[in-house]
């Protein structure tokens, strides 16, 4: 039987629209037009499965005036896109996405500030250790879960997964905001890696590029001056400038709307109802530059996902405390000045104790509270640390033993840790010159000695993380600092007991007995690395410290 189904393409500015599908052997139907601004209609379908588009009179400034234009539909779900149309799929009488079943919606999921995050590329994440059909998909991605929770990731990052051009790209310029990339595989298959994720305690957070789109949006060729800035929005900044502008600042008055508001706040609430996502990673927020909408939009997010929490995360370089909370209108903001500081401290270019202290202790930049920064070493925009080290001259042995420190400091400072992809077993490849050019990690380096005593490094360390409430917590104290001999110790505590004391030898010189007099006084250390007691001197803590190391000691008080 068959049942009406709507249509509708919102245009307030445009004459004339028809909408063509298979469901008309491509011949137009007429549309209406209403006041609100929406042409419309609604057809008679049966339950099944049809291709379709609409034909407008555009009024985008690249085209003749009025010239008759196919686009997709700009809430399409799902796309062919070598046939250049939008598909959409009918179930007892109704449009849906899928039939995907979700099975772990209530698993329990970490707070945000006991998180441990894992920024992957879907494409790049797997290869040969998979099943060749599953490889750069979904499904590989899912075969690779139980790693990352042998790792200890409860939180995944995933880069952008909305449909782009081609079968390759890292997915920065979005053209189709609501539909997936069909190259990893379905919808149904997307939502099951998040199901999976959720079925192992694992947290799932959505690369959002709002601040800009692919040129063949959709909305570009609609009508383009209504939904993005003219010109450039900084034209001060060309190296920043990545395709047309979303104009949040455009107020249509006639329908009482700020329109690319409505339809960004319109894709936020699809994805978090649709794949029922945990958080977003705002892209370019510096280039976006509006507070007051990206308020607005969290609040429209934590709404849609009540009452599951959510984390929203801005990338905004450099970085800023002016754009979290508590006056901010986000809730953390990837934190590049760590991995400036501490890159080149790692690689042994420079030693500022002063600055190390200030990325440490991110209180000292402004912010608040340790799910404010998000840390790292490496980004899918910065090189992994061997390859830092490598271009520098340092390798085997000597590498190794620098991003065991440097992993190290990542664990324990103030501030909600990140890897990307590889960084746990080693991974040194240089990172794509290019957004089209594939860059799969290698997993193979894992059945090397060396890339396997990092993995189980970072597994121990991120295992100590999230079971000692102190490295959680918004307490950070420096009680002893030595420029001279490169070395810098801090605290981190928390209210029920318990106590991590870190001691940090930056350079290269093995220090035998080296003496910490203003060491904190506890009923007991215990050497976390060694697993032994901590015996003091008269002259306080005696310890040695070899070149570019660390050591850890717990305390716990009853």
């Amino acid at each position: 039987m068959a049942n009406l189904i709507e249509f509708r393409l919102f245009a307030p500015r445009n004459e004339q629209a028809t909408l063509i599908g298979s469901f008309s052997d491509w011949q137009d139907i007429p549309l209406e037009k209403t006041e609100n601004g929406y042409f419309q209609t609604q057809i008679p379908l049966e339950d099944d499965i049809y291709s379709y588009k609409f034909r407008v009179q555009t009024k985008s400034p690249q085209f003749e005036m009025n010239e008759w234009v196919d686009v997709i539909d700009p809430y399409a779900t799902d796309i062919d896109e070598a046939r250049e149309y939008g598909v959409i799929q009918i179930k007892n009488g109704e449009r849906i996405v899928d039939t995907y079943i979700w099975q772990y919606d209530d698993n329990p999921l970490s707070q945000n500030e006991e998180l441990v995050i894992y920024e992957l590329h879907i494409a790049d994440f797997t290869g040969d250790e998979v099943e060749p059909d599953k490889r750069g998909k979904y499904l590989g991605a899912i075969a690779k879960l139980d790693h990352l929770c042998e790792l200890g990731i409860n939180a995944i990052e995933l880069m952008p997964v909305n449909e782009y051009p081609g079968d390759y790209n890292w997915g920065y310029k979005v053209r189709h905001f609501f539909a997936t990339e069909s190259s990893y595989g379905t919808t149904a298959e997307l939502k099951q890696f998040i199901d999976e994720c959720h079925s192992r305690g694992i947290r799932v957070f959505l690369d959002g590029i709002y601040n800009h789109t692919d040129e063949e949006c959709p909305l570009m060729l609609i009508d383009r001056n209504y939904w993005y800035y003219e010109h450039k929005h900084y034209p001060e900044d060309p190296d920043n400038y990545w395709g047309p502008e979303f104009n949040y600042n455009n107020y249509d008055e006639k329908l009482n709307i700020k329109p690319a508001w409505k339809y960004i706040g319109d894709v936020v609430k699809f994805w978090i109802e649709e794949y029922h996502i945990d958080g977003i990673r705002f892209d370019a927020v510096r280039q976006l530059a509006n507070f007051e909408f990206l308020e607005w939009l969290a609040q429209i997010a934590k709404q849609s996902a009540a009452p599951k929490q959510f984390y929203n995360i801005a990338e905004h370089i450099p970085d800023t405390s002016t754009v979290v909370q508590p006056d901010g209108p986000l809730d953390a903001c990837w934190h590049e000045s760590f991995h400036y500081f501490i890159i080149p401290l790692i690689c042994g270019e420079k030693v500022a104790l002063e600055e190390v202290i200030s990325v440490l202790d991110p209180r000292k930049q402004g912010y608040v509270n340790n799910t404010n920064v998000i840390n790292y070493l490496a980004t899918h925009d910065r090189e992994h640390l061997l390859k830092e080290l490598g271009d520098r001259g340092i390798f085997d042995q000597a590498a190794f033993t620098r991003a065991k420190l440097a992993a190290t400091i990542l664990m324990t400072a103030m501030g909600v840790p990140m890897l990307w992809m590889g960084d746990e077993f080693g991974e040194y490849q240089q990172k794509s010159e290019s957004v089209t050019q594939p860059n799969k990690i290698n997993w193979s380096l894992l059945a090397n000695d060396q890339n396997n005593e990092l993995f189980q490094h970072y597994q121990k360390l991120i295992a100590l993380r999230q079971q000692t409430p102190a490295l959680q917590s918004n307490n950070i104290e420096f009680f002893h600092t030595n420029k001279e001999a490169k070395v810098l110790a801090y605290i981190r505590s928390h209210q029920q007991g318990s106590q991590v004391a870190v001691v940090i030898n930056f350079s290269d010189q093995h220090l035998i007995d080296y003496c910490f007099a203003d060491f904190p006084m506890t009923e007991s250390w215990c050497d976390w690395f060694d697993n032994c007691q901590v015996k003091f001197s008269e002259d306080g803590l005696l310890t040695n410290i070899p070149g570019y190391s660390a050591k850890i000691f717990i305390s716990q008080s009853d």
